[in-house]
């Protein structure tokens, strides 16, 4: 990986990425898939080719570069304590709004700008999916870090950069959510997790400059039939890929598999694959004590996501894993699970 835009070993002929956020699942796949396409990649984060608060470094890496992709931001995986949830917000917003000042100030800024979001934007929906024009927003915590997301990304006038907001599904490889669902299923929770009432909290509350939802978690009769939006990791690389040299798409786009599950088919697939022949259904009260342990949400199994890739599939996208057997089972045979990830997510 180039350390800096101006190394002598580094051809000027060379296009140039630039990635902020590489050391992610995500982020380190793209950085080998843009190397292996003949890129000079740099990166920003805690380290690397600059470092978050040092604008100088940000703006020299930025200026000239082709393509910019920012994944940064704390990881989703954990439990939604106070500063966790300050921390998931700041992190995006903050970051982006670094990128954005570099990309405004730039002689040469790059031609496509490239954002993660996510599709947990959408609201819970079980009747129909929500795509990137008539897709309905939703409320409180999680929505609200998504659309402060991509407000910062989309403010203000870029007019030689083409944004792109990459509202990934849950992404399956050898990456935490995945991790996740393996360790319910060795658990012996790999049966469908089924809404119900639980003590109301707080974590799911609304944040940033205009906090949207209620104060109090509430909870949806969907036995187990709530929709489960995915994308497995090789067509991430690829749509981002598509996008990059697709100079007519701007803006959102869905980052999920046409072949939307639901909760109980995605769990009966995670026993297949987990090869654990039997699963206790679980409700909140048993789910939410059991995700507190493995430091996370019931919301990412509990919440029903359904995103459809329209943008992507009216372009002439075609995805390597439409379906959610073959990809966990492309997922598993690439990365087996381990015993001691049993409770490592």
């Amino acid at each position: 990986m180039t350390e800096t835009p101006n190394d002598a070993g580094a051809s000027p002929a060379r296009p140039r990425v630039v990635v902020a956020g590489a050391s992610g699942f995500v982020g380190r796949a793209l950085t080998r898939a843009f190397e292996d396409d003949g890129y000079d990649v740099f990166t920003v984060g805690r380290t690397g080719s600059a470092v978050w608060g040092d604008a100088p470094a940000i703006a020299r890496l930025v200026d000239g570069a082709d393509v910019l992709v920012n994944l940064a931001g704390k990881i989703v995986s954990c439990r939604y304590t106070d500063a966790n949830r300050d921390e998931i917000l700041r992190s995006r917003v903050d970051t982006t709004r670094e990128l954005h000042a570099a990309v405004a100030a730039a002689a040469h800024p790059p031609r496509v700008w490239m954002n993660a979001s996510t599709a947990t934007i959408y609201r819970h929906e079980i009747d129909r999916g929500n795509d990137e024009t008539d897709g309905v927003l939703g409320e409180g915590f999680s929505v609200d870090a998504a659309t402060s997301w991509e407000s910062a990304f989309f403010t203000g006038d870029l007019p030689a950069t083409r944004r792109v907001a990459l509202r990934m599904a849950i992404v399956l490889g050898d990456g935490p959510a995945t991790r996740m669902l393996f360790a319910l299923g060795r658990l012996g929770l790999g049966g469908p997790q089924i809404d119900s009432w639980w003590f109301p909290h707080r974590r799911y509350r609304g944040i940033g400059a205009r906090p949207t939802g209620a104060v109090w978690s509430s909870w949806h009769r969907t036995s187990g039939r709530q929709r489960f939006s995915w994308i497995h990791i090789d067509d991430v690389v690829a749509s981002v890929r598509f996008l990059r040299d697709r100079e007519d798409i701007s803006g959102p786009v869905n980052l999920a598999a046409p072949g939307v599950s639901d909760n109980r088919a995605l769990m009966r697939e995670i026993r297949r694959v987990a090869r654990m022949p039997w699963g206790l259904p679980a409700f909140r009260w048993m789910l939410d004590p059991a995700m507190a342990l493995l430091r996370n949400e019931p919301e990412l199994v509990l919440k029903s996501r359904w995103a459809v890739p329209r943008v992507l599939t009216e372009a002439g996208f075609s995805f390597t894993h439409p379906q959610l057997g073959p990809a966990l089972d492309a997922v598993a045979a690439s990365h087996r699970p381990r015993a001691r990830d049993l409770f490592s997510v």
